[in-house]
């Protein structure tokens, strides 16, 4: 079934929200893009609030805990609660230690990443190695190579790589982390984006920074961030919600939409502000396509 465009269609739009006790949002180019605050977009958010609806945001940025979210919100004059956030840090970080339960002494984690994983892996009181470590950003030596192949510069607790995006990788960072893996430590990925919408076009992603591990180990990691259906469950069974009164907004079809879609909410919804454009989901064929379409979030007050 087509898509219904629902931009300027106020009879469209109220009946579209009726149907939904629950939204997800994405947050990057749905609310925001870097810096710059979509029109509207904190209006909507109240306009549904008032409405009774539960509001999560769902992000695959891996970079920002919590409570760095909670910052940006305010900052952008958006009303959210830290309860309300569940970025794929958080969701790595709940699998770890709720459902992987790496015992000692091979319980530690060594993250490709940003202190948003770091923050996230403290909150579950898993131990750690890697991510900011000032020591790692560096130039690999010809003294590295001796000391990663006989062992002696890799830590033995680690039983876990965790992938995100790092805006400091480097052949030492990376080098470790295939380490680690050749040695059998599980392989997880916050995320798997291929790019990062930020000021307006692309960067590279999460997916991108992990690649290079991807090929040189011929496996893919567990990912914990959109569309992977575990971040679903996690996200269910912290709020509690019927998936069939439920719909997620993103503006990615490959991880937004799909994660609803495979999740069996009751709709999806695209926005047009972020990575897919309109010509993909309409075209004939398309594999995935939304329930409807918003030229931009502030669309909805109508």
């Amino acid at each position: 079934m087509a898509p219904k465009y629902l931009t300027g269609d106020k009879a469209g739009i109220s009946e579209f929200l009726d149907r939904f006790d629950v939204f997800l949002f994405d947050c990057d180019g749905v609310l925001w893009s870097g810096d710059h605050l979509f029109p509207g977009t904190a209006e909507t958010i109240d306009m549904l609030r008032k409405k009774g609806k539960q509001l999560v945001f769902v992000t695959n940025n891996s970079t920002k805990s919590r409570a760095d979210y909670k910052k940006k919100f305010d900052s952008m004059g958006i009303e959210a609660k830290v309860e309300e956030v569940f970025g794929s840090s958080y969701s790595a970080s709940i699998y770890i230690s709720r459902i992987l339960k790496l015992q000692a002494p091979k319980n530690k984690v060594f993250v490709l990443g940003e202190s948003g994983i770091e923050q996230e892996l403290e909150s579950e009181n898993v131990p750690y190695c890697g991510g900011t470590d000032p020591s790692l950003r560096r130039d690999i030596e010809p003294e590295d190579y001796k000391k990663i192949a006989d062992g002696s510069m890799l830590d033995p607790e680690v039983g876990c790589v965790l992938t995100g995006l790092d805006f400091h990788v480097n052949y030492l960072k990376l080098s470790l982390a295939f380490a680690y893996l050749r040695q059998g430590a599980v392989f997880l990925a916050t995320n798997t984006d291929s790019t990062l919408p930020n000021s307006h076009t692309l960067f590279p992603g999460a997916g991108a920074v992990g690649a290079p591990l991807v090929k040189a180990i011929g496996r893919e990691p567990l990912a914990l961030g959109k569309p992977s259906q575990a971040m679903m469950d996690a996200i269910e069974g912290k709020f509690q919600f019927d998936r069939s009164r439920t719909c997620m907004i993103g503006d990615r079809l490959n991880t937004d939409i799909q994660f609803g879609i495979e999740g069996k909410l009751g709709g999806t919804l695209a926005v047009l502000t972020g990575v897919s454009k309109k010509e993909e989901f309409l075209a004939e064929g398309a594999e995935v396509v939304p329930t409807a379409y918003v030229d931009k979030l502030g669309d909805l007050l109508g």
